[in-house]
């Protein structure tokens, strides 16, 4: 865990229409499956994840925990909740999650296999025995109609080319009364200092690279208008933040992002769309490591959330 992690809240809480702040029901014993063969008319999910699985990418994966990446949800958790984690990846969120239900139940989805069976490794790892992995497709959750009473997705919707769609499907799941839960980085509200040109251009190409493959990087400014698009009513747009500043995190920080740069989906990406070549990216994750090895580094995060009554 690093050192010096600084989560700070802003405009908490803004209700878009009422507000009812009461506590989520709890587990409902016969919560099924949806039966093979129906849809629901969601759109087909064939975009690859910009970043792939490289360990750059998983290791700042491994690193969020329940605390410092879904703070705004764990106060609508109670002890009996049955929660669907929707893009679970390693599974960290996913297991903490289910420490704050102790007597509910936790199922995590990925799309990817792998991720799939990182999280159930990282499940044993916590002895965690009311949580469960399988691979899903957000689009079209296997699960019937009103399985949960919070359904969670966390860096999810800004890789998805129809985000309203995906938010529609986790309330399709929802009971009644229960919440939909979602978080997302900003990347046009990336501040760093120093200041560093090619830090500006890193940014503008990753916003360049993320909407050629069907992504919205500046997601978290979004995730209202989206929960919107849903056909939410009731929903609590929050925001926080992550904030890189100590040596170990510049150096944890910049050096995971100049690997991305030049050795995950990412550089793949950039390079086949044609925004960049792979000297480029050499170049800029040089940026990089010039941020990290600065005393006076200073990198901030935002992400918006939401808290939408099913």
């Amino acid at each position: 865990m690093l050192s010096a992690l600084v989560r700070t809240y802003y405009d908490k809480v803004t209700p878009a229409v009422s507000g009812d702040s009461g506590g989520l029901r709890g587990i409902r014993p016969d919560a099924g499956v949806r039966p093979a063969g129906i849809m629901t008319g969601m759109p087909e999910t064939r975009q690859a994840y910009l970043h792939g699985h490289h360990d750059s990418v998983l290791r700042s994966h491994r690193w969020r925990t329940a605390e410092n990446s879904a703070g705004y949800l764990l106060p609508f958790l109670t002890p009996a909740a049955d929660v669907l984690d929707v893009g679970c990846g390693p599974g960290t969120i996913t297991t903490g999650l289910a420490g704050h239900v102790p007597s509910g139940r936790v199922i995590g989805i990925d799309a990817a296999a792998e991720a799939v069976d990182g999280a159930r490794a990282e499940a044993a790892r916590q002895n965690r025995p009311n949580i469960s992995f399988q691979v899903g497709d957000i689009y079209r959750l296997g699960f019937a109609d009103a399985s949960f009473d919070v359904v969670h997705a966390h860096q999810v919707l800004q890789h998805l080319a129809d985000p309203a769609a995906a938010l529609a499907e986790m309330r399709r799941v929802c009971r009644p009364g229960g919440v939909v839960a979602a978080r997302d980085g900003d990347y046009g509200g990336f501040l760093w200092y120093p200041g560093d040109p090619e830090l500006a251009e890193w940014r503008a190409l990753y916003q360049r690279v993320a909407r050629a493959t069907g992504g919205e990087p500046d997601a978290g400014r979004r995730m209202l208008a989206w929960a919107r698009s849903a056909g939410f009513t009731d929903v609590r747009a929050s925001a926080s933040v992550w904030l890189f500043a100590t040596a170990d995190e510049r150096y944890w920080w910049g050096g995971l992002w100049a690997q991305r740069l030049t050795e995950s989906g990412f550089a793949d990406h950039a390079v086949g769309h044609g925004l960049a070549t792979r000297a480029d990216l050499q170049r800029l994750a040089g940026a990089w490591h010039r941020w990290a090895s600065s005393d006076d580094g200073w990198f901030l995060i935002p992400h918006g959330e939401i808290l939408c009554r099913a």
